[in-house]
């Protein structure tokens, strides 16, 4: 990377010219990309929008939160958990391993820059990546250049708050699943809880835990499933079965396993799809429910289900039965979303909805030095199977044929963007 030095006040404005690629998100898959370039001696910069790596778990989680899978299925490469890690971290804990793993593989990202546009320059054969500085008290607009860009920021980079019928008329307290930290708050409350994915069912039950009275609303059909089948964690055992078996097949055995375990979800309101578990992961990308104690707590009524939601009033909600029931507040585990279609201008790799358009394992890699890591829908594993790839592409062209691929640039000088 060439970094400029100067007079900010003469130059509000900047040019940096990277020499290797350019990583957007300092989340784990940024993170996994960079220690596997540092493997392979190609430089790099790291863009976070935030002031501090893993912005999503550091500022974004409940404090409950543990990691849904065993540490090995989410380890990031060349760096396993501590051995004296739980089978499950705590959130604290995974913020501590990714500290230690930035660290470890000398990953310092550019903290507060957020990026505003990317384009790649046919002239120049480069990316244009344009940010603006919200560190310090000017606002300060830098331009990378770059040959190769990586998009790390992931499938959950913004929260998605939906338009309910009434809702701004609503006069208690309306927070999405990120901004919610603990029920200990809500003690006593009535609170309703839009969603019934991981997020929703942890929500509710860390509510119920605290005292409160949580209504938790399941508008679609879900899967439940036990954590762990025969003293295995469920996603294990169902990878071992795969080894063997053809995807319908372990679907239905997970489905017969949770029936026993668990009992009869949908005499709780929770119906199933018709689409088994993980078939509707691999098509629409939508995780099955791990249950931790949130379907005891509905057994026994201390987690109340719900229909849909017809419209809020002042103090209530009325549901898409008619019934109607008084709360006091409302967390929205409504999920999150991609961004990436609004600063990425390229329509060819990307589809509208912010995901590569290649499915798992293809939707690594695009044209003109294009990347995506954090986006196959299968977690960190996930993830760290396409930074190894990522990594090993661009490191192949900077060994070989740096010097013809990109333009010849030497000395660190400061240059002015003529936009």
């Amino acid at each position: 990377m060439c970094n400029f030095s100067g007079r900010d006040d003469f130059f509000p404005r900047r040019c940096v010219l990277v020499h290797g690629p350019v990583i957007i998100g300092a989340g784990p898959s940024g993170l996994a990309v960079g220690a596997c370039l540092r493997e392979q001696g190609v430089p790099f910069v790291v863009l976070e929008k935030s002031d501090c790596i893993a912005s999503l778990w550091q500022k974004r989680t409940y404090d409950r939160l543990k990691l849904h899978l065993p540490k090995q299925f989410c380890q990031l490469p060349n760096l396993p958990f501590p051995e004296d890690f739980p089978e499950y971290p705590t959130k604290k804990q995974f913020i501590s391993y990714l500290e230690t793993y930035a660290n470890r593989f000398g990953i310092k990202p550019q903290f507060n820059e957020c990026v505003q546009s990317a384009r790649y320059d046919e002239a120049c054969r480069s990316w244009r990546v344009k940010t603006v500085s919200t560190s310090g008290c000017c606002r300060t607009e830098v331009e990378y250049i770059c040959q190769w860009l990586v998009v790390a920021t992931g499938e959950n980079a913004e929260c998605v708050k939906p338009e309910i019928d009434g809702l701004k008329e609503f006069k208690g307290e309306v927070l999405h699943a990120c901004e919610y930290k603990s029920g200990e708050k809500f003690a006593g409350k009535r609170v309703l809880v839009v969603g019934c994915g991981n997020s929703g069912m942890e929500v509710s039950l860390d509510l119920s835990n605290h005292n409160a009275k949580p209504s938790m609303v399941v508008r679609n059909s879900t899967h439940v499933l036990p954590r762990e089948v025969f003293g295995k964690s469920t996603f294990e055992f169902a990878m071992l079965m795969m080894k063997w078996l053809p995807l319908w097949l372990v679907d239905k055995i997970l489905l017969i396993l949770a029936w026993f375990i668990l009992g009869n979800t949908e005499k709780w309101g929770l119906k199933r799809p018709s689409v088994g578990p993980l078939e509707l992961k691999n098509t629409q990308g939508k995780t099955p429910v791990l249950d931790v104690g949130a379907l005891q707590k509905i057994r026994s009524g201390d987690i109340k289900v719900v229909p849909g939601i017809k419209r809020f009033s002042s103090g209530a909600v009325e549901l898409v039965n008619g019934k109607k029931i008084e709360i006091d507040s409302v967390v929205l585990a409504t999920g999150y979303r991609s961004n990436v279609p609004y600063w990425l201008q390229e329509s060819e790799f990307f589809s509208e909805n912010g995901f590569p358009k290649a499915p798992f394992p293809n939707g690594w890699k695009g044209k003109a030095g294009l990347y995506a890591v954090g986006f196959t829908r299968k977690g960190l594993s996930g993830a760290s199977f396409d930074a190894k790839r990522i990594a090993q592409d661009i490191g192949n062209v900077y060994k070989t044929d740096l010097n013809q691929k990109k333009r010849k640039v030497s000395g660190h000088r400061r240059c002015i963007s003529q936009f």
